[in-house]
């Protein structure tokens, strides 16, 4: 069965399109597994998922972009991970889909905890896989998580000003996002997401998409306050060697979702910050446990 790639309007920010990927036709009669992608990646993040008949079989995959990621584009310029919360609440209700549990690597974990505040009654749980629900603060990096500021302003230094149409996201960018999130790339990884994101990131449009995602990694809100309000189940999936955000701040964090009937911490061994892409396997069938013993 192969996947479908496509777009869906919605109303939210004057009209947008979301781009999604779905394992193949939607089947009414399996659970929904929203995957969110992280950080400037695309659903492309989860070709492995998109790959492993036993999870496809037992589950529908919907891989949803965010604002500035991928295929999905706003009528409005400016937009937050609100935004993209509402928009995959909004691009769900469109493509007929009531209830769904909600994955999301590093940005898409806050999104997917953000979709639980908004709409309890669509989200049946959330899976965060290294991420955090911490605006960017001094707590956080004392706790061993990345430095984002350091990291982030001088690429939104960078990104500030228009570009000519044959620009494209520069070759060190890439490789200092997958440096911090992979460990690095093979060359054929490294191949096949420099040729993604020069599709995704090119001309002044893809500058600006680039230059948003950037500053609302580096200047969102924290969650902190609202996660008591979640009430529905949680599967936080930390890797150990995640240099981006610590296992000694998922641990504190997951105390943190009082109001769900269960919340977990598994920590995976060796998994790199891009989990379900550094361990695959591992994920898929922590993922399908999860989601059997809450449908």
């Amino acid at each position: 069965m192969s996947k479908i790639e496509q777009t869906v309007r919605i109303p939210h920010l004057g009209g947008s399109v979301v781009g999604y990927t779905l394992s193949g036709q939607y089947n009414p009669d399996l659970p929904t597994l929203v995957l969110i992608n992280s950080y400037t990646t695309s659903a492309e993040l989860y070709r492995p998922q998109f790959a492993n008949t036993a999870l496809t079989s037992a589950v529908n995959l919907l891989a949803l972009e965010p604002y500035g990621h991928g295929r999905t584009r706003a009528s409005y310029q400016h937009f937050t991970y609100w935004d993209s919360a509402v928009a995959n609440l909004q691009a769900l209700a469109a493509l007929g889909i009531n209830k769904a549990f909600v994955l999301g690597t590093s940005q898409g974990g806050w999104i997917a905890a953000r979709m639980a505040l908004i709409a309890p009654e669509v989200v049946r749980g959330i899976i965060p896989l290294g991420s955090s629900m911490d605006s960017e603060t001094l707590r956080s990096r004392q706790l061993g998580c990345w430095d984002a500021p350091e990291f982030c302003t001088p690429f939104i230094e960078a990104f500030a000003d228009p570009v000519p149409d044959e620009w494209v996201v520069p070759e060190q960018f890439v490789d200092d996002t997958f440096d911090a999130a992979l460990g690095g790339l093979s060359p054929d990884q490294r191949e096949f997401w420099l040729a993604t994101y020069r599709t995704n990131y090119s001309g002044d449009g893809g500058r600006r998409r680039l230059l948003l995602s950037t500053i609302n990694l580096r200047d969102r809100d924290g969650l902190h306050g609202r996660l008591r309000d979640i009430n529905s189940p949680v599967l936080w999936l930390h890797g150990s060697e995640d240099k981006v955000y610590s296992v000694a701040n998922a641990e504190k964090e997951i105390l943190m979702f009082t109001g769900a009937p269960e919340v977990r911490l598994e920590v995976i061994e060796g998994g790199h910050h891009f989990l379900s892409a550094s361990k695959p396997a591992e994920v898929d069938s922590a993922v399908l446990e999860f989601i059997k013993s809450w449908s």
